[in-house]
């Protein structure tokens, strides 16, 4: 990792943007911006800290563990209980690279339909999970139906 200082992220700052705390930064970094699309938006290397933004405006951050937020036992795969979900463009575009990497995927790809109100909203999903075992499902939208 190299210090990437101060660069807002292209498309500004998200409302919410999730920290992961992470073991391996580099390895971390590795997967979410090699395999899915992310970038460094600005870092921090002494910290073992990273601002990644992807180009449809997705945002997150990772950190090397420091017991600073730890509000208990933190114990492998982290993030039990949560699901990052992100929207892409082009699903091919994550799912072929995790295949070259052969990185495991958790679930998928599948098609799904879920009603929202009177309609009902499909995507393309893959379930992964990152090096620390935090749970992602990559989405691609493919439109929307009546309700059946």
């Amino acid at each position: 990792m190299t210090d990437h200082d101060g660069a807002p992220p292209r498309s500004g700052w998200a409302r919410l943007v999730p920290e992961l705390l992470v073991r391996d930064p580099a390895r971390s970094l590795e997967f979410w911006c090699g395999l899915l699309g992310f970038r460094i938006a600005y870092s921090r290397d002494a910290e073992g800290f990273a601002y990644l933004e992807r180009p449809d405006g997705a945002q997150i951050m990772l950190c090397r563990r420091n017991g600073s937020w730890e509000t208990g036992r933190l114990d492998l795969p982290y993030g039990r209980g949560v699901m990052f979900q992100i929207y892409v463009d082009d699903l091919d575009a994550v799912q072929v690279p995790l295949r070259a990497a052969g990185w495991a995927l958790h679930a998928g790809p599948r098609e799904v339909w879920r009603r929202v109100g009177p309609q009902e909203a499909g995507q393309r999903e893959i379930f992964v999970q990152d090096p620390d075992g935090y749970l992602i499902m990559v989405a691609q939208d493919i439109g929307t139906r009546p309700a059946v």
